[in-house]
């Protein structure tokens, strides 16, 4: 069967437009759209890459490219540049600033559809720079085996971020800690480390460490010094005590001093006495000892009863040797003896600045007595001294003791003291007294007397003098004159030890005679 299908229903395609379509415009995109450079060194560059792409439906073309603000360029595409749907073209932009501080830019592309910009920014800063805090470490005085640590701080004071890449220690027993390299440290960052002084022997040791640091030209030294010393060492004078015939009941006092030998100071914590009758006093502990330094303290002996006692002094400290020990030995007697002394002791007359000497004896009697001092009082005490004996001593009923008294005397006329003995015996203090007279220097003169010249007509004679010295007379001068009636002179004007020479001569008309026979005459010593 044939079907008939009728068009007449139907006016034109329905849907479809019988006009053409032009394709979308090229259209301009930038990637990315804006570009940070950060902080960037004066008088360094950084360079930044982009790129712009024809993301229309036609080609495009670049009538435009120039970069703007201080310090930026831009390089790597130059217009008129034509791109085809889809096509891209990398650019690159520089940033080299001049000047401390944020810098903007931008970059404009222009094209037949406007103009596509991408901005640009970035800050200009000085570079980086290292401080050391301090600058130089000092260890003092460190003993031989012991370390001293003492703190180190970097800095950077720049405006970058700089690197510590290398540290180099020199001198002998120098050493750092806690410096983990490398060490990058941002502007006005800090980090700390330790730098270390443990010398192996005794003196004075000097070094540096150097540090290397990327992007500076030179290093960031820092000076070092320090002195190794010797352990404190402390050392007993006398190293040993003796108290010889003590009287029960009484005591007697003698003085231990402690010097540190070593090279650095102890700390003496305790000083104790052992033993029966025997004490301390005159410090008091903590004491700290310098190198070289001494300290005294007084050990007193008081028998409880007669015989032989002994102890010890242990001195604690933190030297070398921490128990230094000092013993003691005493003996104590029953009877106390008696202490007599030559009296009154008599110098006797003593030209003024000048001294005179005379010996007094110190006798035992009931028993041995001992000594420990003398004391000077009276009238004139400055002008005598005691010398001869050596405290504490021991005068026994067999043995004495002799001393020397001086007298100095500072004026004419009589002077007078007294010496005090202090000691263990039952009449302490005993006491002597001292006499002595100042007297004035002599004056003295030299009597010239010769034959009257036989020769007549003398008018006078002239007086000559030289000094003698080294087996000759010396140059002789006039000193005086007499009339021919007189045939003496006398010569006061001499000096205390000194020989001299006399000659005189003539004087007639004529003129003057030769020098007579030569006399000489010694002036006493003062």
């Amino acid at each position: 069967m044939l079907v008939m299908v009728s068009l007449a229903g139907f006016v034109g395609c329905q849907g479809f437009s019988s006009k053409s379509q032009s394709p979308a415009p090229g259209q301009l995109a930038a990637s990315p759209t804006s570009i940070s450079f950060g902080n960037v060194q004066i008088g360094t560059s950084q360079t930044l890459s982009g790129a712009i792409t024809n993301t229309g439906g036609s080609s495009i073309t670049v009538t435009q490219a120039a970069a703007s603000g201080t310090g930026y360029s831009m390089s790597g595409m130059t217009p008129s540049v034509t791109l085809a749907v889809g096509q891209s073209v990398n650019f690159s932009v520089l940033f080299a600033p001049t000047t401390v501080g944020g810098a903007n830019g931008n970059i404009a592309f222009g094209t037949g559809n406007g103009t596509v910009n991408v901005a640009l920014s970035g800050t200009g800063v000085v570079p980086g720079d290292l401080t050391a805090s301090p600058t130089s470490i000092s260890f003092g005085n460190v003993v031989v085996g012991d370390s001293s640590p003492q703190p180190e701080t970097l800095t950077n004071t720049g405006g970058s971020n700089l690197t510590v890449s290398a540290a180099t220690v020199a001198g002998a027993g120098f050493s750092y800690a806690g410096l983990i390299l490398p060490l990058t440290l941002a502007p006005n960052q800090a980090s700390s480390f330790s730098v270390n002084f443990a010398p192996t022997i005794a003196g004075a040791s000097s070094g540096n460490l150097s540090l290397t640091v990327s992007g500076l030209t030179s290093s960031v030294d820092i000076a070092l010094s320090g002195t190794g010393v010797t352990p404190a060492t402390l050392t007993a004078s006398p190293n040993s005590l003796t108290f010889t015939n003590v009287q029960v009941g009484q005591s007697s006092t003698q003085t231990e001093t402690v010097t540190n030998t070593g090279g650095s100071s102890a700390q003496i914590s305790q000083v104790a006495a052992s033993g029966t009758g025997f004490s301390v006093s005159g410090i008091a502990p903590p004491v700290t000892l310098p190198s070289g330094q001494s300290t005294s303290f007084s050990v007193t002996f008081t028998p409880p009863s007669a015989g032989s006692f002994s102890g010890s002094v242990a001195v604690t400290s933190n030297a070398l040797n921490p128990d230094l020990n000092v013993p003691l030995t005493g003996s104590a007697v029953s009877t106390q003896g008696t202490l007599s002394v030559t009296n009154p002791i008599s110098v006797g007359n003593v030209v003024d600045g000048l001294s005179g000497t005379q010996t007094g004896t110190l006798t035992a009697a009931g028993g041995s007595v001992v000594v420990s001092s003398v004391s000077l009082g009276g009238t004139n005490p400055t002008e005598f001294s005691i010398s001869g004996l050596s405290f504490p001593v021991t005068v026994t009923t067999s043995q004495t003791a002799s001393f020397t008294v001086t007298f100095t005397p500072t004026a004419t006329g009589a002077a007078s003291a007294t010496a005090s003995f202090a000691s263990n015996a039952s009449n302490s203090p005993t006491v002597a007294t001292l006499t002595g007279t100042g007297t004035a220097p002599p004056v003295h003169t030299v009597q010239l007397s010769w034959v009257a010249s036989p020769t007549g007509g003398v008018t006078s004679y002239n007086v000559y003098r030289a000094v003698f010295g080294t087996n000759t007379c010396g140059s002789y001068t006039d000193i005086g004159s007499t009339p021919s009636s007189t045939t003496t002179y006398t010569d006061s004007v001499v000096a205390d030890g000194t020989s001299y020479c006399y000659a005189t001569t003539a004087i007639d008309p004529n003129g003057e005679s030769a020098y007579s026979n030569i006399v000489q005459a010694t002036i006493p010593p003062p």
